[in-house]
């Protein structure tokens, strides 16, 4: 788990575009969104994913789609912003950390390397058969500080880059290629569809 968090994803560009643009607070609001999505990843993989998967399929089209589209408007509206930064990470509006959590949320339980993860290879990792309640608890234990602590860290280091080169000439072209990264992304999960 911890590997597959480490991996450069469309969960680790978004973690580090809010951690960029908005402060860390908002980065960590992403993280939740994403270590919550795997949590619920890893109870549908408990009760039988595959079976719900196949119930509600179209859900999880939906789901992908939205997160996609969220990705795309968030890739253009930072590659539209001003030209420079600045930093504005104090007393981050509640508001604003739910929409960077249901992001995080949605761009996970949209996320098809995520699914096909906890349907198909968890299972392989894990006798689901033999599971009993500390086993559930290890296993959430262990998600949420693979997952978790691997994007707080990228969030941790894309505010203390951002803060430290946010004046430097190379910001915008930066922050103009986070934007493609995002908006590419987005297009990767509706076209993936």
């Amino acid at each position: 788990m911890l590997a597959l968090a480490a991996v450069p994803s469309s969960s680790v560009a978004l973690v580090v575009a809010r951690s960029s643009v908005s402060g860390f607070a908002h980065g960590a609001a992403v993280t939740a969104g994403v270590v919550c999505g795997d949590l619920i990843f890893v109870c549908l993989a408990i009760l039988g994913m595959t079976a719900l998967a196949d119930a509600l399929g179209g859900l999880f089209l939906i789901i992908r789609y939205l997160a996609g589209a969220y990705l795309i408007w968030f890739g253009l509206s930072l590659i539209r912003s001003r030209s420079t930064l600045s930093l504005r990470f104090t007393a981050p509006s509640k508001s604003r950390l739910t929409t960077s959590f249901s992001a995080g949320l949605l761009l996970t339980l949209g996320d098809v390397k995520a699914i096909l993860f906890y349907s198909s290879l968890f299972p392989v990792f894990v006798d689901m058969s033999s599971l009993n309640a500390p086993d559930i608890t290890t296993i959430i234990v262990i998600t949420v500080i693979t997952v978790g602590g691997v994007k707080l860290l990228y969030a941790r280091l894309a505010q203390k880059i951002t803060a430290r080169f946010i004046n430097s000439p190379m910001a915008s072209a930066a922050k103009t290629a986070m934007g493609g990264v995002l908006v590419g992304s987005g297009a990767y999960l509706i076209v993936k569809g």
